[in-house]
This record gives C-alpha cells, structure tokens and sequence, in this order.
C-alpha cells in the first residue's frame, strides 16, 4: 500500500462509530485529529503514530477495514515508540507541517493518478521534486514501454531524495518498475521493500526437515535420473516420524542408492545442501521450443546415444504451490554466513523465474531486494547468479532466457548501449563458468600492495577486461560438470550423460533459448570445451532450427584444445589405480575414431563457412595432483590444421588465464575479437 494511499484510509476510517463515512474532513477537524495524532521528525524521517489514549476515546476504526486492507499488502513504517512519555513535547507546529505534508501527498495523487497522463500540475502546491517523484511514478507505469523505460531510469538516477521519498516509491510502483530498478547500476537499495515478514513454522520442524519435506510434496515419478539420485541423497536420512506422516519414506532405489551416504552424524548445514541440490535439480528447465528430438538411450546401444530427458518438465510450480519460496526466504535468511546456501537459493530461484506465471510470486515473496543487493557483490559468481535471476524475471527489456547454467556476465545491468555481437565462453574438464576465466594468481607476498598503475586482480577477465575494452558485446559463459574420475561424479546414476553427444544436445537447447544465433557470434574455449565447440557446431549445421548458430559464427579462440587426443586419457588408461576414467577422459583418447571423425567433420564444413580460427599450445607441463605432472595437450595435438596457432610458456590450466591485462594472452585474444567483429563494433 502506498504512503498516500494509506494516509487517503486512515482519514476516511475515522468516524464516530461504526463503518467508515465517505464525507470529506474539514481541515479545522483535521486540526482536532492532530490533536490526537502525534507525529516525530527525527534525522530526515517522517513518522505518524496515534496518541493511543486520547484515541480511544474520541474514536473508533473500523477494524475490519483494516484488516482487508492489510491482507493487499504489507506496509513498513520506520520503528518508533508509542510510549506516551517520549512524545510529550511534540508542538502543535510539528504537528501542523505533518499534515500539510499529508495534504500535499493526497493532492499530488488525486492530481496525478486520477486525472490524464499529460495534465499540468500548475495547481498543485508542492516542491519540484516532490512533482517530479510523482510525474516519474505514473510514467512508470505508462503502457508506451519508451516512456516507462525512461521513467525507470530517471527514478534509479536519483541519489539526493530523502529517505520517506524513497520509501513512496518502493511502496508505490509496480512489479515491472521494481524489477527494472533492480537490474539498473549503482541503484539505492532505498527503492526496494524488505522481503515481509515470514510466518512461523507450525510445527517447529529444523529448516533441514521443514526442506525435505517440500521435497517429499514433489512429484515422484517420471523423473530424470539425476532428480532422483539427488533427492534420495537428500532425503536418505529422514526421520521415521516425518516418514509416518508422510506415508513413508520416499527414497530411490528401494533400501537406497549404494552410493547414497549416510546423513545421521554431519552437520544440518550439509543436509541443507544436500536438499537444495535437489531443488535444484527439481527446478530446471527449458523452454520446449528450442527443444532438439534426441535418439532413444538403452544400455544395449552405448553411450553415444541418449534420451533427452530435457524433456521432463521442472517443478517449479509445485514448489511454489508448497510454500517453497517463503521457506527459501527463511534460510536465506539464516544462512547469511553460507555463501554456498545462498548461492544454491539464488540459483533456485533464478530457474523458478523462467516461469513468467511466477513472476508475481517471486516478487510477493521479497526477492527483488535480495537479488537487487547481491548484484552489488563483489563476487562474480554471486553477483552472476543474482543477475540471470532478474534477467528471467525483466520481461521488459530482456527477450531472451537464461536456463540453468548459463550466465551473462556483461551487461548485468540494463543499459542504453546497443549489443552488436555476443561472445562464448566454453569450460573445459574440472572448469566451470568462472574459474577457468579468472586471472592467473601473481606472486605478491601478502601485506605488499599493489602499485598505483597496476591492474586490479580479476575474478574473471571476461567480465572485467573484455566488457570494458568491448562493452557493445553480450558475454555470456556457460557452465557444466564434469570429472575426471568417476569416483567423484555428483550424479553417478548417469555416465552416458557425460559424453560429448549429450553435451551437445543439451548445451545448443539452452543457448538458442539465451538467443545465441541472433547476433553474430564469437566462441572461446579451453581444453575439452573446444571439442565441444566443435560437437555443437557441426550438430547445428545438420539441424534447421540451429542454422543461426553457424551462420552468425564470425570466429573461434581455441586454448590448449586436444583436437587430436590427450596424454591425460593414455596417462589415466595407464593406471587405473590413481584415476579412474570418466567418460570425458575416455572421449580424449590419442587417435580416437570418434574424435577423428568430429574433426574431419569440422574442418569440412569450418573451411567452407571460412571461420576465423586462433589456436594457443601449452609448453609447460601440468601437475595433476601429488604425483602426476603431465603435458596435457602437446603442440601437435593441439593444431587444428586451420588458423593461426601461437605456443605460450604456460602449463595446461594457465593457458586460459593471463597475467595481467596488458599480458600477451589477453591482448592476443582482444586483437582477434576486435579483428574479426570489426564491423559490428565500428572498428
């Protein structure tokens, strides 16, 4: 409820008895009101309270008024006490400027609100900026989208508004408004409500079972394998009494998975991890028109076919029909020193938010604020997951959809500069979205501090660096596991779903729904990422509705790719006792048929389509572990056969991570993306 709207009720519930009456005050009565209304203005805050003795007498409200109003919305009015003894000395001037104040505010919204857009306010007895609080609210809500986007603007670029104008705005605006004010840079967290007071648990379950018990409330059947590993996992340790209640428990595998561990004895906080790894994987989705038809998988015909269980359809809306947002909130909440919790919530969240039917109630549950204060952390992988979130939930502005996975890393925020072209980022084994791409770590003894000159320590290079050097460009990084030993997979239920194949499949769904192909296109990858650059694109060139993919692809960086095998299969193959091979690593086998054939395939198709390529080698071997130091990808290897390949004095994890953003590998990296974009960038 808005600050006028609220003060608009509790003048008109006023009365002697019985319902509210519709008539109009007098001001010499509101001059008696004042006289039971005690008002504070205390370090730039307007506060109102009742006299509650005087009031009971000389009054009654309509309680029942009340009451349905509170169930519309919340309202939150900055703390003060009602103790009769502190508000003694309030002066019949205080009081009188609070309610020409109050006056000025149900002017400006009859003046604003209930009359045309295009109206005057030469009547209106009020400040300039209180006019154009006002103004920039109704246009925020205009139904032409450039007016409403400007006047989205011009509200985040106000800084100098006291703390009561801020707290109009984030009581009165809409939910687009709300959420276009989260996704604006440097904004005031002053804009945004708190997330509404939670409710308490019925049964005083720990959060841990208060989480499996949302997770029992989902859909058992029809699953991806994956959903019911994690969830068995999750719910393996269940209490019997929440078992009884729920008609026993629900664990895959009927005594349980061999590979589920046991709950009973670790702490609350990895069981709370465990089930948000299973909303997780509970809440994933993707938009079924960018779905690709997939051969059917059996056991009897290896792992280089598949069932594309993208098609099971997320739980997102049975989790929020159980509360599930609500209950994120609370641990969110508690979890404040968790930033691996909060970042599975987050992530949670951010898939829930593909679903536009609910938008209105991630909104409702208080996460516009969270997600608009954790994008100004300054942990990428924090600050990213917040920003796919918003970028789900800006219908607005935003045409696309990120799943699961992938990350826009610039622009995080809404912004007037037009996008030209778009540039991949592709992890390759043990990599993730993040920190295959940070900067390399440079010696420095701990209390020495960098010199003036000197470029700050980058998290990720590709936020940082090349959205600065390159801002008209989309950055987008995707994200997906992998191991190199399947004693360690997190989904173990699964191996075929680790090949190339799969990968394929499922990443190209996910970025055509990110709009990937719609603008020209730029790839970069390291190590196995590369061949699955390669899967993707001569995947894409078969299928129709991929052709943007190939067609818009302006040029690709490879960084140490194993375009023909690796020692690190032949090395794991070898002794099997140290590591045993996943899949991923059988895949990077020296002279495999299957990746001789993805690269004769490539190199046909790459040659005919003239695709940019730049290749860099490793020189220097890798330790892998205590005991293994290996070159990973030798030079041969990593030769393509097209393009230029330059060998760098780095080992097979640093090939990707430059020293310093004046280091050869980045500069490198920005000629051939500035070279080969030239004509959308304008260079």
């Amino acid at each position: 409820m808005s600050v006028a709207t609220y003060c608009i009720f509790c003048y008109r519930q006023i009365g002697t008895s019985g319902p509210a009456t519709k008539t109009h005050l007098p001001w010499n009565d509101i001059r008696k009101i004042a006289k039971i209304t005690g008002s504070l203005i205390l370090g730039g805050f307007v506060f109102i309270t009742y006299e509650v003795l005087s009031l009971k007498k000389l009054l009654q409200i309509d309680t029942q008024a009340i009451h349905q109003e509170k169930l519309k919305s919340y309202v939150y009015v900055r703390t003060t006490s009602l103790n009769p003894s502190e508000y003694q000395g309030i002066t019949y001037q205080a009081r009188k400027e609070i309610h020409r104040a109050v006056r000025k505010i149900l002017e400006t919204e009859a003046k604003i609100f209930r009359r045309p857009f295009n109206e005057q306010f030469s009547t209106f007895d009020g400040e300039d900026h209180e006019c154009a609080l006002w103004l920039l609210l109704k246009r925020s809500q205009s139904e032409d989208k450039e007016v409403r986007l400007q006047a989205v603007r011009d509200l985040a670029n106000n800084s100098h508004w006291h703390d009561y104008q801020y707290g109009t705005v984030a009581q009165t605006c809409d939910q687009r408004t709300a959420i276009g004010l989260a996704r604006s840079k440097d904004v005031d967290l002053r804009f945004f409500l708190p997330p509404p007071p939670l409710p308490k648990i019925k049964n005083d379950y720990p959060i841990e079972d208060e989480l499996r018990l949302l997770l029992v409330s989902l859909p058992q059947t029809g699953l991806d394998p994956c959903v019911q590993y994690f969830t068995s996992l999750a719910l393996r340790e269940s209490s019997q009494t929440l078992a009884a209640q729920r008609g026993g428990l629900w664990c895959f595998g009927g005594n349980g998975l061999p590979y589920c561990e046991t709950l009973s004895k670790i702490p609350s906080e990895t069981v709370e991890l465990f089930c948000l790894q299973a909303l997780v994987q509970h809440s994933k989705g993707e938009d079924s028109s960018h779905r690709s038809p997939a051969p059917a998988w059996s056991p009897s015909h290896g792992r280089q076919s598949f069932t594309n269980f993208s098609n099971v359809s997320s739980h997102c809306d049975k989790i929020e029909a159980k509360g599930g947002l609500q209950l994120l909130q609370r641990i969110y909440q508690l979890r404040k020193d968790s930033a691996k919790i909060q970042r599975n919530i987050i992530r949670i969240i951010g898939n829930m938010a593909l679903d536009e039917r609910l938008h209105s109630s991630i909104v409702r549950a208080g996460w516009v604020s969270v997600l608009a204060e954790v994008m100004k952390s300054p942990h990428v992988i924090q600050s990213s997951h917040a920003s796919r979130a918003l970028a789900n939930l800006d219908r607005d502005t935003v045409q696309e959809k990120y799943p699961d996975g992938v990350y826009v890393l610039h622009p995080q925020y809404r912004s007037s500069q037009p996008i030209r072209a778009d540039i991949l980022f592709v992890h390759g084994l043990l990599g993730a979205a993040f920190k295959t791409w940070r900067q390399q770590d440079i010696d420095r003894r701990l209390d020495e501090k960098t010199s003036e000159g000197e470029e700050d320590y980058s998290q990720c290079w590709p936020k940082t660096w090349l959205a600065s050097d390159c801002p008209a460009l989309r950055i987008i990084s995707v994200e997906y596991d992998t191991h190199l030993s399947d004693w360690k997979a997190k989904c173990p239920v699964e191996a075929y779903r680790k090949s190339i194949a799969y990968r394929s499949n499922e990443l190209l769904n996910k970025l055509r729904a990110a709009g990937i192909g719609d603008r020209p296109l730029v790839w970069v990858s390291h190590s196995m990422g590369g061949l699955l650059v390669k899967k993707m694109l001569v995947d894409a060139s078969k299928n129709p509705e991929m052709d943007k993919i190939v067609n818009n692809t302006r040029g690709i960086i490879f960084y140490s790719v194993p375009h023909h095998g690796s020692q690190l299969a032949e090395y794991s193959i070898n002794a099997r006792y140290l590591l045993f091979p996943s899949v991923e690593v059988k895949e990077l086998s020296k002279d495999s048929p299957a990746l001789k054939e993805l690269n004769d395939d490539f190199l046909s198709f790459a040659k005919d389509k003239k695709f940019s390529v730049l290749s860099f080698a490793e020189t220097l071997p890798t330790h892998i572990g205590s005991m293994i130091k290996l070159h990973v990808v030798p030079l041969e290897s990593a030769n393509l056969g097209i393009g230029d390949l330059i060998p760098v004095d780095v080992n097979h994890l640093n090939i990707c991570k430059p020293k310093k953003k004046d280091a050869f590998l980045y500069q490198r990296t920005l000629k051939f993306i500035q070279d080969v974009l030239a004509q959308e960038l304008g260079d």
